[in-house]
């Protein structure tokens, strides 16, 4: 089949599934090459943080969502994270990748175009390879394919501010930096949101791109940490799905004005065995990588409110973690089917949203915020 994605809730004909194969996110402070014994060193304790049985339970849960997947009727893509984890340098740092399960992140797919977006993370520079067999594949039947131009990531791009009590920060002006996850399509409307993985210079960018038929609508007032899909979901025309926590009336964007609104705040709190595995495992690995002066991402986690990070098969049928019964309460009173399924590690790894990306949905260009 062609490309062809408009929005969060049409029905799903095919998708890419994310792959579970990790190591720590690794950037190194200095260009050029690495001590062996550094490298060595690094990826060693980066193991440590990925435990065999660790994998396996991520990898058993991401079969679990390609069978839900697959007995709905829809085809199922997997990448190729073979190189992810390999060092690579430019001018000014040097980098190794992570894996290729949050397939949401790096590519936006809108109608018959691919975007792949410039992250502002060193480690992700090369991440979006894993997904070129599949893309050529595409290439078969012809698609727009358009890549954000490469940024250079130099000196201080990670502005700190506080807000509210947290430690965040914002990205530098100075170049075009965004991950796909910070919009939400909505047909000829997508909502951008400004945070620490997004600027405003990438939705200006992904405006000049997308042409006149697409309209790019910013908020940066529900939230100001990373990506949008455990804040604001859509789950059919006119119904939305919205963290309570984090937006209300005042807050949330007028682009929603018309639409009926879930504000939804009954989260269940980290399980025990993440909050130990966080603190006995993670931390410890994080400070050592530190020690060796190596960035890595394992000192921290995602919120809980990642349990909030659905998939729309169609407009009646959504995926969700099976922790969650409060929220699938919730859906079931709004009349949708709830398929639960287990993702034991979201808070590590990314939720059900995030480590997929539907490339194909019975879907036509249409308005649904006028």
């Amino acid at each position: 089949m062609k490309v062809n994605s408009h929005n969060e809730w049409d029905t799903l004909r095919e998708i890419i599934v994310g792959n579970a194969d990790s190591t720590a996110c690794l950037t190194f402070p200095t260009p050029g090459p690495v001590p062996q014994e550094t490298l060595e060193a690094a990826q060693a304790l980066a193991r440590e943080a990925y435990p065999d049985y660790f994998l396996d339970e991520i990898s058993e849960d991401l079969e679990e969502l390609c069978g839900v997947i697959r007995e709905f009727g829809a085809k199922v893509y997997r990448p190729n994270g073979q190189d992810v984890n390999k060092l690579y340098s430019n001018r000014s740092w040097s980098a190794a990748g992570n894996n290729v399960y949050n397939m949401r992140d790096l590519h936006l797919v809108v109608g018959d175009t691919v975007v792949q977006s410039p992250s502002h993370e060193r480690h992700r520079f090369f991440e979006a390879t894993g997904l070129y067999d599949i893309w050529y594949e595409y290439f078969e039947e012809g698609f727009r394919w358009i890549a954000g131009p490469n940024p250079r990531l130099e000196g201080n791009y990670k502005i700190p501010f506080a807000e509210e009590g947290h430690e965040l920060y914002r990205l530098a002006e100075r170049e075009i930096l965004f991950e796909a996850a910070n919009t939400v399509r909505m047909g000829r409307d997508l909502l951008y949101l400004v945070s620490a993985s997004g600027n405003y210079l990438g939705a200006k960018w992904l405006q000049g791109v997308l042409g006149e038929q697409y309209r790019v609508h910013t908020t940066e007032k529900i939230y100001r940490s990373s990506h949008i899909d455990s804040t604001v979901l859509c789950l059919k025309p006119g119904l939305v799905l919205l963290n309570g926590y984090r937006v209300n009336e005042g807050t949330c964007p007028e682009v929603l004005d018309r639409w009926d609104k879930i504000y939804f705040d009954d989260i269940l709190p980290y399980p025990q065995e993440t909050l130990d595995f966080q603190e006995q495992v993670r931390k410890r690995v994080h400070h050592k990588l530190s020690e060796l002066g190596i960035e890595n991402n394992l000192g921290g986690m995602s919120s809980e409110w990642i349990g909030m990070n659905v998939l729309s098969l169609d407009p009646d049928t959504v995926v969700v973690d099976k922790r969650q019964t409060g929220l699938i309460k919730t859906l079931e009173q709004h009349k949708l089917t709830v398929v639960p399924i287990s993702f034991r590690h979201s808070y590590f790894m990314g939720g059900i949203h995030c480590s997929t990306l539907d490339t194909v949905r019975d879907s036509t260009l249409e308005s649904y915020c006028d």
